[in-house]
């Protein structure tokens, strides 16, 4: 990659910021943070990360996050320029916004939410910080800015007895990451001393195979550091490790340690490559490996590591058997799908690909890019939505047009507003198809419910369904003006998603769609059927039931069920405009029925069954506690009558099924 690379790279994140800024009513570095940290949020590195700016005296903060994956609070704040590369980070100004960061930790210890309006996300992010504290094993503090850094790396340090790390994601970093053509920044370990190992000779079939025993206490460091970007190859365990701990393991590890390495099967990992050293009596070791994913055992390995963390398990003798597949980069896609799903067979699971090379993104990209969008400027000039299948798409292909001219043509045809990512995607499904909850546990949280629904199960992606895509996206951010232009003050991604999931249902699915995407926006009657409801569904969010904060509110079911209690029509204009049917999404039927057997399942089991497995997760802390709530969600939806949706259907099936395979029995 040339200087010029990055250099356009800068220019084009400037551009597409302001632009934005300016659509979403933000600040340019909030609608900076807020690209940043969508991006870390799809690549693993964050979970669960929301905007809250605060400055104040010697203390400034641009969002946080809770990352249940590593147990970790995450903190960020932002240093955006809009000459990055005329401009440096310098040590000075790091050292400055680190210790800035580390202020707002100590204020909100002091009590700094009693000091802060209770209907503001500051508030909740005080709240939540005030609470981790007193927790979470670690702090991760984050910068992030589009100039270069004079710093590379911060080393870590304590505070009243927590660790705590820097991360800086400076302008090469960001660049690396959006064109690598991977979902993440490939991980790399080091081991000192060397792992020995055995590998297989080199005969020619385009793969090596080695085999290992990994320490447990390295295994659990790396798990600690790089969480489930370990496990982004593997659906499965990328899946099923949020926090869960196999109590097996956990009492073997606690109790039987040194038998560890007997009782339990090992890993499957895969690499790109892997340097071997010889040792002294002539054997093999593995001194690094590139590119490490985990594709089998990705289980083991988390409870490995919360068995250290929390329960403070003595790993210094625990062995782990590794099998390490290594790949060239090239065949990865390909071959690792194959072994993950042949590692697996122990299990009745759903393997879901979340990669690129899904066929359902395949699909979407296939048919978005020869879709013509008509002119809705009265210009006459079409243009095309630009579907971003794999991390950096947009900016490669900007960078294939070779001259300024060209470039300018390029965006004019394909404006980056109508640029759309696989979270984006997610999200505007999720809200049209009345799961704002989900919408709200974040963008990769959302986007693996997200998958998991579809699993192996395709639609029939035609133009008809790509039009009607990108209908819901018009919807979407017509309804982000709408809620911006109130100015409510926090939790608009929250209010977004709920307003339009209520209106959605109150309509009965019989928005116009396919008139959406004829005139490419919506109608004055719909704008201000937004805009009359956004104000209700916003008094529901920022007033959670339970006890609970506003963020984790509007995550859970309970939150949904208390939006639909809002007293609301259509109004008669946007009534007449409606469908006479409620508009599906597929040209065929099959996606229908899938969903139909999925809501007819639901059906047939009686109510008291949902509120039973309700009861008996929360017992046993068997499955996740959206799915506890969500099955008895279920119940209450039977128990008065109440349409059971084909997403909620889908989810309900696989927990009642996950539910059965743990043990629990139905009444029938």
């Amino acid at each position: 990659m040339t200087k010029l690379d990055q250099q356009g790279y800068a220019q084009a994140l400037v551009a597409e910021v302001l632009a934005a800024a300016e659509a979403d009513n933000l600040t340019a570095p909030e609608a900076f943070t807020r690209r940043v940290l969508e991006d870390l949020e799809q690549a693993g590195e964050v979970e669960n990360t929301f905007l809250a700016y605060y400055r104040a005296h010697g203390v400034e903060v641009s969002g946080y996050g809770a990352n249940e994956s590593l147990g970790t609070l995450d903190l960020f704040v932002s240093a955006f320029s809009l000459q990055p590369r005329e401009e440096k980070l310098t040590r000075a100004q790091v050292d400055a916004l680190f210790k800035r960061l580390t202020s707002f930790i100590r204020r909100c210890a002091a009590g700094l939410a009693r000091d802060v309006d209770e209907s503001s996300d500051v508030h909740d992010m005080c709240v939540v910080v005030e609470k981790a504290l007193a927790e979470t094993p670690r702090i991760r503090l984050f910068l992030i800015t589009d100039m270069v850094s004079s710093v590379p790396a911060f080393s870590a340090a304590e505070l009243d007895g927590l660790t705590v790390t820097h991360e800086i994601w400076d302008l090469q970093r960001l660049y690396r990451l959006a064109t690598s053509g991977s979902l993440t920044e490939p991980i790399v370990v080091d081991f000192d001393p060397p792992i020995p190992c055995l590998s297989t000779p080199a005969d020619g079939r385009g793969y090596n195979v080695i085999l290992a025993m990994m320490p447990g206490q390295d295994l659990s460091d790396l798990y600690g550091l790089a969480g489930t970007r370990l496990l982004e190859l593997n659906v499965r365990s990328f899946l099923q490790t949020k926090g869960g701990v196999n109590r097996g393991i956990r009492d073997t590890l606690l109790h039987n340690a040194d038998d560890f390495l007997a009782y339990n099967n090992g890993i499957t990992a895969t690499a790109s490559s892997v340097d071997l050293v010889t040792l002294p009596d002539g054997g093999q070791a593995i001194r690094q490996i590139r590119e490490l994913q985990i594709v089998n055992g990705g289980q083991t390995t988390a409870s490995i590591h919360y068995a250290h963390t929390r329960d403070k398990a003595d790993l210094s003798r625990v062995y782990v058997q590794m099998k390490l597949n290594v790949i060239p980069a090239d065949q990865i896609h390909n071959l690792v799908p194959k072994i993950s799903r042949f590692s697996n067979t122990q299990n009745k699971v759903t393997l879901v690909d979340f990669s690129s090379n899904h066929p359902f993104h395949v699909a979407i990209e296939k048919v978005t890019r020869s879709l013509w969008a008509p002119a809705a400027d009265g210009s006459g000039q079409e243009t095309r939505w630009f579907y971003e299948r794999a991390r950096g798409q947009y900016t490669d292909a900007l960078a294939l047009e070779r001259t300024p001219a060209n470039q300018r043509r390029f965006k004019a045809l394909h404006p980056v507003s109508q640029k759309l990512t696989k979270a984006d995607l997610a999200k505007y499904i999720h809200s049209f198809g009345q799961l704002p909850h989900l919408v709200s546990r974040g963008a990769e949280k959302n986007f693996r419910e997200f998958m998991l629904a579809l699993g192996d199960n395709t639609p029939d992606i035609d133009v008809r369904y790509c039009q009607r895509l990108i209908a819901k996206a018009i919807l979407f951010k017509a309804a982000d003006r709408v809620v911006a232009a109130r100015d409510f003050g926090g939790y608009k991604i929250n209010i977004v998603a709920y307003t339009v999931a209520r209106l959605v249902h109150a309509a009965g699915r019989r928005i116009d769609l396919d008139r959406i995407w004829k005139e490419q926006r919506i109608s004055p009657a719909l704008t201000r059927a937004l805009d009359d409801l956004c104000g209700p569904v916003r008094e529901v969010i920022i007033r959670p039931r339970r006890g609970t904060h506003v963020g984790e509110w509007a995550k859970r079911l309970e939150c949904w069920d208390a939006a639909l209690e809002i007293e609301w029509d259509v109004p008669d204009d946007l009534a007449a405009e409606l469908t006479a049917e409620p508009v599906e999404d597929a040209a065929s039927a099959e996606v229908d029925v899938i969903h139909s057997t999925n809501v007819a399942t639901v059906i047939e089991i009686p109510a008291t069954d949902w509120f039973a497995v309700a009861g008996w997760a929360k017992e046993t802390q068997n499955l996740q506690p959206w799915q506890r709530q969500l099955a008895f969600s279920i119940g209450r939806y039977l128990s008065n009558g109440w349409q059971v949706t084909e997403r909620q259907a889908a989810q309900a099936v696989h927990l009642m099924d996950e539910a059965e395979q743990l043990g629990f029995q139905r009444s029938g």
